[in-house]
This record gives C-alpha cells, structure tokens and sequence, in this order.
C-alpha cells in the first residue's frame, strides 16, 4: 500500500501533524508492527474543525445533484480500491480475508450506495399552516469510530453525514487506522471541495476528548464502548452539541421450542463468532428451551469445532485473532471467570490449541450460564457464546431482557407469527426472525445502554439534519 501514513488530512490535502509521535500499528495474526500513523493532538483537531467550519457553508448549499455526484465519485474510487481494502482489514484486525472481502468491504460500499441515491432525494419540505418546514444540514460533525468494522463504522457516519451537507472530521481508532488511510486516498481522488473531510489519527483520551469537547463542532457521532460514550455525552453535553451513540450489546438468540434447531444453532454460532465475537451486535447468549436443550449443545459443540482458527490469508481460517493482546487478555479472563462461576465448558476454553504467535482466543462455548453471571450480562467482545436454557416463552424474553443493553436479537420458531410476538417484547433496536438478513436501508440503533439515534438508510440521514420551521 503507497499510501501516506505520517500525515494527517486537513482542508483537501495530506498535511504534517502538530507533533512528531506516532502511533505503532500492529498485525494481531503475528504480532509484528505493520507501520505507524500520527499521534493526532488537540491543535491538530482544531486544524481540522477550523477547516471543516470554513468549509460547511458551501458545502451546505451544494445541490442534492452535487453531493450525490460527489459521492458516487467516492464509491467508485473506494470500489477500485476494494480488494486492498479487504487486505488492510485483515492485516491490522485479523477478519479472514474471505470476510474482510463480504463484510468489511463488501456492506461499506453497498452503505455508501445507497447514501448516493439518498442524497439526491433529500426529505421534501413540508407546509403546516403558515409554516414553511424545512431541514438543513446539522453542520461541523465530529465522528469517532471504533476498530472492528474499520470501514462501515467510519461509513455508516461520513456517507449520511456528507449526503445531508455537513462537513466531517474523523477519528478512527488507533487499532485499525490503516483503512482510514486507504478511505482517504479514495476521498482525496473523489474530489470533495477543501475542508469538507478531515483526518485527525490518535488517542481517544487526546484526539477523542478534543472533538467532543470542541465548541465548533456542532454534533459529535461515536461508535464504541458503553464507558467512552457516556465520557463523550458528557463532553458534548457541556455545550448542548447533539450526540449520537451506538454503544455495546449483549443480544439474545432465542431457540423456541418448535424451531428449526440445526439451522438455527448453526446460524447462531456463526453470528456469535463472527469476526472473532468482535460485533457489537453478536448474538452471545443463545437461549433455548429446555426441551430441546441437550440436542441444542450437541449441535452448539459441532459447529464450533468447525472455527478453524489461524492466519486470516489462510482459505480455511474461519476465526482469525483479537485485535490486541489486552483484548486478548479481557476475553480469557471472562472465559476463566464463567468456568468459575459454575459454567460448564462444551468447546475450545483455556487449554485449547491455538498458534503459537498471534493474539487468538479459541471458539468457546460455555452452557448452564446463569443469566445473572457476568458472562451474561457483559459484553465479552471475543468468540464466547454462553448457552442459557428456559422452560416457555415468557422466560425467554425474561432472559433476552435481563440486560442494561438492547442492541440486537433473534428468534426462532416454526411459527413467523408466534417468533413475532416474542420480537416485540424484545426491548432492543433489531430483531431477526428465522435468520432473516441483515438490511442496510432499515434503521441501526439500541436501547438502554446500546445507545442514542440511528444510522443506516433515511434513518441514519435524519439524526445529520436540522429542522426549521418558517412562518409566513
């Protein structure tokens, strides 16, 4: 990858950073430093809002024609780019590359698509009474994004964002900002007028805590864990700047009873693990009624033992590594405190056979869980999936709610209108029934602690969007 990693990306151009400190990028397969990106520091934020501020008012008055223009420009330089995309993914955060490709490239784009033809049909303007009701662009927007879904996360807030008419200045994580780069060489070739996307890499505690405190910066978007997002909404809060927050999860896969037990467990474990258990939306606790519990555990121990652990370029990895060894370190120690706590280990645990270099944790599934337990209530971010049985329905959406979260969940049942009913008692932003896929139009958010707003489709476009009303 030629691509520049010792500046930053201010007002349309690649500039050198206020400071000299760098931050070492490392590949979690074999713990190898991969490069280095900027240190991003509180003056080098306020470089880019200056920017981003200077820029908004014409950007603001672009036509939808010419934002949806620009960035269908952007998807098709991002699309060139795709196959070194899904590389980077799976050299800084360990996806198997057959994954990186589908998911962490492949729904980005398909993400940004859909904001190009958004963009061109912006909300109608509407008349009540003698109220003309218009909606403009929220303004400067402060987007902080996590590290397992390096390019969608960022997406999900730039493509609304940028198709609304604010200007944006981004923080990726400091885990995974290699993607970052790789978006804004796709940006710069685009040809978005100076200012309007800006770059800021770093800390959370340095780069983070400066966009959300910074009194240009008119809304602040933040993807990540439950503890920074309540930091973050305090930050904003101090100056009455409009946040939008998509948090942590602990979602419930419910198994009635008359479902279709193979493909609902296989389906199950297959969300659960998905990169690694490192999806704020994985489906950890699977609840299954007690009639059809044992059955469920075998299919559960069968179809983890099928996650081929290893090197993400390998074909046949199916779980690649954690993306720090820290991560590493908090998910077997989760693992060590459910065996403690009276679960009952069915597959992979503390003594499985992993690489010998590399940040893996092995496919684990732990059953009789408590729904009390920790491992039930807090979000591991690791391939563990906790198995918990129930005796009806009533006690299934008992457990699926015992939770400070309310991100995701499925339900299982031969019956759509029955799995519908248990759906609706579910307090969380999505519901799957019977596997359903994942939609990119509908609208993406939580409950509880998962979090404030939406993104994706109309949804994730309004929370960019101011409303006025004008009287005539």
């Amino acid at each position: 990858m030629d691509l520049p990693r010792t500046d930053i990306y201010l007002d349309g151009a690649w500039a050198a950073p206020s400071c000299g400190q760098t931050i070492a990028v490392h590949n979690p397969a074999t713990e190898e430093v991969l490069a280095s990106v900027p240190a991003g520091t509180a003056a080098d934020v306020d470089r880019a809002v200056t920017a981003a501020r200077a820029a908004f008012p014409g950007w603001a008055d672009t036509t939808p024609a010419q934002r949806s223009a620009t960035l269908d420009r952007l998807h098709t330089a991002l699309a060139a780019r795709a196959a070194i995309a899904a590389e980077t993914v799976a050299l800084e955060l360990g996806t198997p590359l057959k994954v990186a490709t589908r998911v962490q490239v492949g729904l980005p784009l398909t993400v940004l698509r859909s904001y190009v033809e958004l963009a061109a049909r912006p909300p109608a303007e509407e008349t009540i009474g003698n109220s003309l009701v218009v909606r403009e662009p929220v303004g400067v927007v402060g987007a902080i994004t996590p590290w397992n879904y390096p390019l969608h996360q960022v997406m999900a807030k730039l493509a609304p964002a940028l198709a609304a008419g604010c200007t944006v200045v981004l923080k990726p994580s400091e885990l995974t900002p290699l993607t970052a780069y790789l978006l804004f060489d796709a940006i710069h070739e685009a040809g978005f007028p100076p200012g309007v996307v800006n770059l800021v890499p770093g800390t959370g505690v340095e780069v983070g805590e400066a966009i959300a405190a910074h009194p240009d910066v008119d809304m602040v978007s933040f993807t990540g864990s439950t503890a920074t997002g309540r930091r973050i909404s305090h930050l904003a809060a101090d100056r009455i700047a409009r946040v939008a927050l998509e948090l942590g999860g602990k979602s419930a896969n419910v198994i009635l009873d008359d479902a279709d037990l193979p493909t609902a467990v296989k389906v199950g474990v297959g969300n659960a693990f998905l990169n690694s258990g490192q999806t704020c939306t994985a489906w950890t606790r699977m609840v299954v009624h007690r009639d059809r519990y044992d059955e469920a555990l075998n299919l559960v121990a069968k179809a983890a033992d099928g996650y081929r652990t290893g090197d993400p370029f390998t074909p046949d990895t199916r779980l690649g590594p954690l993306v720090s060894a820290a991560q590493r370190d908090r998910v077997t120690g989760h693992v060590t405190r459910a065996l403690t706590d009276g679960g009952r280990l069915i597959a992979g645990g503390p003594d499985a056979v992993l690489p010998e270099r590399g940040w893996f944790v092995a496919p684990t599934v732990i059953a009789d869980v408590d729904p009390g337990s920790a491992l039930a209530q807090e979000e591991v971010f690791g391939p563990v999936l906790a198995v918990i049985p129930v005796d009806d329905d009533e006690a299934a959406v008992a457990v699926a709610n015992d939770s400070r979260y309310g991100l995701a969940g499925a339900v299982w049942s031969a019956d759509e209108q029955r799995a519908v009913r248990v759906a609706r008692r579910i307090r969380t932003g999505a519901v799957d029934i019977n596997g359903a896929p994942f939609n990119p139009l509908a609208p993406f958010g939580g409950y509880k602690q998962s979090g404030l707003g939406r993104e994706l489709g109309r949804y994730g476009l309004d929370e960019f969007l101011q409303t006025k009303a004008i009287q005539r």
